[in-house]
């Protein structure tokens, strides 16, 4: 008796009543250093992307400034005059401008019209064959393309083209025409350039088309089917519809970038007789300023060239959202 009068008189140590710590007491732990110490490694795989847009796509801007100084080597950025818009309004009264915006404009747009729905076609094609091995050849065939370099591309445009050895001057002699310099005629230049562009990347470009229709709930071809409805038929309301989500957004970025020519394809295709057709903006900045080492007007040229992107993306942006709903942001 004594003994459980001894023990019933002591509380263990887990029935005792804990003390409530305070607000101040308590360690709170910010969401954002909760959800780094939880999922580190997805922070650490983000990390060099991060670091490669700052480094390289953000420090940068910093040099915009130099398109409204008189940049000097010696002076350097900052220590440079400001001149304003001198360098804007003498490229918008160069003989030039004019000549620059429809070259850009013009092949831009010829390639938009002639490239954007070949890859459409050729992913709704393939989506319709059956046969593994003869849609796997067809897809290697023209995948490859694009895995051919610049340089080559155009070497292969010119001997192909090129009067006396070229494949297309002995076809064209052999059939009793007579011999065509095609790189030296003006007129056929943005022809050739938009259309070997288009044979090299369709494949590629088709790819992501190929895999939105690879997401199509496959009930649905079996309803059609058992409806009756024809091949064309389930194109036109299964595979087009369930492609305009991703054909908007790529048309936005396209049309957004208008006045992004590539340089290097057309800078490589350029000869004095062509000039005149194949002279872009963004081979005439390559010329004024690292050629002519004058950085400030070229600057100036790349800014407006960037501008006019920018502001094309916005408004192509905001019309598809009003239109179809779908839009980047």
């Amino acid at each position: 008796m004594m003994q459980m009068s001894q023990n019933s008189g002591t509380i263990p140590a887990r029935m005792k009543p804990q003390k409530s710590m305070s607000q101040s007491e308590r360690k709170i732990e910010h969401p954002f250093l909760k959800s780094l110490k939880r999922h580190w490694q997805l922070y650490l795989l983000v990390l060099p992307p991060v670091l490669y847009l700052l480094i390289f796509k953000y420090m940068p801007m910093a040099g915009v400034q130099i398109a409204f100084k008189n940049y000097s080597v010696v002076q350097g950025i900052w220590g440079s005059p400001w001149v304003g818009l001198k360098h804007f309004e003498t490229f918008f009264n160069t003989p030039n401008f004019w000549l620059l915006l429809k070259n850009t404009i013009g092949i831009s747009l010829y390639t938009l019209i002639a490239g954007f729905p070949i890859p459409i076609l050729l992913a709704l094609a393939l989506n319709e064959l059956r046969t593994g091995y003869f849609k796997k050849t067809v897809q290697m065939v023209t995948y490859a393309p694009h895995f051919i370099s610049t340089v080559v591309m155009v070497s292969i445009i010119i001997l192909m083209l090129s009067p006396h050895v070229g494949v297309v001057d002995r076809l064209f002699t052999f059939l009793g025409m007579t011999m065509t310099n095609f790189m030296g005629i003006p007129e056929y230049f943005k022809s050739i350039y938009v259309w070997s562009g288009v044979w090299q990347g369709m494949g590629y470009s088709s790819i992501i088309y190929i895999a939105a229709l690879a997401g199509v709930d496959p009930s649905l071809y079996e309803a059609a089917r058992m409806d009756g409805a024809s091949r064309i038929k389930k194109i036109w309301h299964i595979d087009i519809p369930s492609l305009i989500p991703v054909t908007v957004i790529l048309l936005i970025l396209n049309l957004g970038s208008i006045m992004g020519v590539g340089f290097e394809k057309i800078y490589l295709m350029q000869n004095p007789l062509n000039t005149s057709a194949s002279e872009v903006i963004s081979t005439y900045v390559y010329k004024v300023g690292l050629i002519g080492a004058n950085f400030s007007f070229s600057s100036a040229v790349g800014l407006f060239n960037s501008i006019i992107n920018l502001v094309l993306l916005i408004l192509v942006n905001a019309v598809s959202r009003k239109v179809s709903k779908n839009s980047l942001w």
